[in-house]
């Protein structure tokens, strides 16, 4: 296995994550087509359920696995770096089972509290236990996966884990789609074996995923080498029962940070519907307001957060490497390269995503006007939440857990304060159904600057180049639009067909990267961002060896 830099690393990660999230995109189309809503709405249960009992199984210690295996390595503790792994190894496997456990035999139990006394959609207690039980077998898999990942990219080997995403969600969705096809349209058994199937493809993409890793650690060759390395006589006060703890207090606070990540959906779930009722708006109105910004916009922006995913994912390990060992100039160009990068992808594609709100929504869903115009202010939380989640990140890596979770806290308290409010501002132009989302990216904007000041502080970081770059990054994004908005004139985007509007939406894309990649190789944004990897050497030199015919 090959290690990968800061920007090497980032690009492999994000190109792993997003491929996996387009892959988990598309495969709902021909997977809802062949299935019943109430098929649907089971499948939905299973994994409502089992995404709660998997964060709290494997929440935070692959991430803190990732920085503690970085930071010993970077001492040279090389056997402290392989216990942590071991003990950490043992933690989430413990967790795995014993939630997995409890899932079998709470599954009726929690069927009946989800159902209530009428059963929706037609499922019954025994459906919706059926499918919590076979899915909770993923328990005994995703842990073990997701630790060894942390393992791996604490090492910097970010390939790996990449990989093993894609494979992993290659293979969940193949045994999906096959299964559900076999199983309904050829052997003609029950919807509810198809969703059994269909839930249980979570463990088989795991298991295929975890093989590979394991195939590629028994492989390595390095790390066999610096394990079998003789123990340094500062490494006895790193004791078990130390390493426990060090690992859940690295852990906590990333379980927190995720908690009150996900509050902002708590807040809209408690506020938009009734607020809107309050103010007049139809059931239909406020349904798709929430629908838009809870479920179907967050899908399709969940491409563009990946990256910030991806970046993270490299980021964590090396800042925590450079940050135990000091290096004030690595943290400085990590830093300002993390959100560089960042905005460098993230600007242009949720521009890009608003523009063609219309096509895009219709090409994934159907045309509705109101949920279309939802999401074109709802995308814009892409950027704000992309680079509050690396700005936090970075302060919690480089220890500053206070400041962390106060910003993250602090967010949300306002979010809660502002929601209703901004809702009723916004009825002033009887467009009351955008005010969460202009909620939302105040009580994320705010936050930011007080992070990027806090950072700049405290670990000495100069922005000065950067904003430099973020404004050439927009003014290219703002050139892309405009050449979009010209292009209409000769190509309007007033198809309400599937087929059209896939169309429409690939010829546009394409035009839009041709302009803005054009835009930002003139003003030397490439340049200034990847001046610190190989990747751009590597891409020159593999053109070049190239025969031209």
């Amino acid at each position: 296995m090959k290690k990968n830099n800061f920007f090497e690393g980032s690009f492999i990660a994000t190109l792993g994550i997003v491929v996996c999230k387009i892959i988990g995109l598309l495969y709902v189309i021909p997977f809802y087509a062949m299935i019943s809503s109430k098929g649907a709405t089971l499948y939905s249960f299973a994994y409502s359920i089992y995404t709660v009992f998997l964060s709290l199984s494997t929440s935070g210690i692959p991430i803190a696995m990732s920085k503690l295996v970085s930071e010993y390595n970077s001492l040279e503790y090389y056997n402290t770096k392989e216990k942590v792994y071991k003990i950490g190894k043992y933690i989430i496997i413990g967790l795995g089972i014993f939630f997995f456990i409890v899932l079998m035999i709470t599954a009726p139990s929690i069927a009946n509290f989800i159902l209530g006394k009428n059963s929706s959609g037609g499922n019954t207690v025994s459906d919706v236990a059926f499918v919590i039980r076979l899915i909770s077998t993923a328990l005994l898999v995703v842990p073990i996966l997701s630790v060894t990942k942390g393992y791996l990219q604490g090492h910097k080997y970010m390939t790996p884990s990449s990989i093993s995403n894609v494979i992993e969600q290659i293979i969940r969705v193949a045994v999906i789609l096959i299964g559900c096809f076999v199983s309904l349209k050829i052997m003609g058994l029950e919807e509810k074996i198809a969703i059994g199937i269909s839930v249980l493809a979570a463990t088989i993409g795991a298991f295929f995923a975890y093989i590979y890793l394991y195939i590629k650690l028994k492989k390595n060759h390095e790390i066999k080498k610096i394990s079998d390395i003789e123990k340094k006589s500062d490494e006895t006060k790193y004791t078990s029962k130390y390493l426990i703890k060090q690992i859940f207090l690295y852990a906590l606070p990333f379980i927190v940070i995720d908690l009150l990540k996900s509050s902002y959906n708590l807040v809209d779930t408690f506020t938009i519907t009734r607020t809107l009722s309050s103010l007049g708006y139809s059931n239909e109105v406020t349904d798709l307001t929430f629908a838009t910004i809870a479920t179907w916009g967050n899908k399709l922006s969940m491409i563009i957060i990946s990256i910030s995913m991806g970046i993270t994912a490299s980021l964590i390990p090396s800042l925590a490497s450079d940050y135990v060992l000091k290096k004030q100039n690595e943290i400085n160009n990590k830093v300002n390269g993390a959100i560089r990068l960042l905005l460098f992808i993230t600007i242009p594609m949720t521009i890009g995503l608003c523009f063609l709100a219309r096509p895009i929504w219709i090409v994934f869903y159907s045309y509705d006007t109101l949920s279309i115009s939802v999401f074109k202010v709802f995308i814009f939380q892409a950027i704000t939440f992309s680079l509050f989640s690396v700005l936090l990140n970075i302060t919690q890596t480089t220890n500053f857990t206070k400041a962390t979770i106060l910003t993250l806290l602090a967010s949300f308290i306002g979010n809660a304060l502002l929601n209703i409010p901004m809702m009723k501002l916004f009825d002033i132009w009887k467009i009351g159904y955008q005010g969460a989302s202009i909620s939302t990216l105040i009580t994320q904007i705010i936050p930011i600057i007080f992070l990027m000041i806090f950072i700049a502080k405290k670990l000495k970081v100069n922005y000065k180049k950067t904003f430099i770059i973020i404004a050439k990054i927009t003014i290219s994004s703002l050139i892309m639009l405009l050449v979009l908005f010209l292009f209409t004139k000769i190509y309007p985007l007033n198809t309400l067909t599937k087929g059209k509007s896939l169309i429409q939406t690939i010829v546009y894309s394409i035009i839009g990267m041709v302009v803005y990649l054009i835009c930002v190789i003139k003003m030397g944004v490439i340049k200034e961002i990847f001046n610190n990897s190989n990747i751009l050497n590597k891409l020159k030199n593999k053109i070049k060896t190239k025969k031209i015919w």
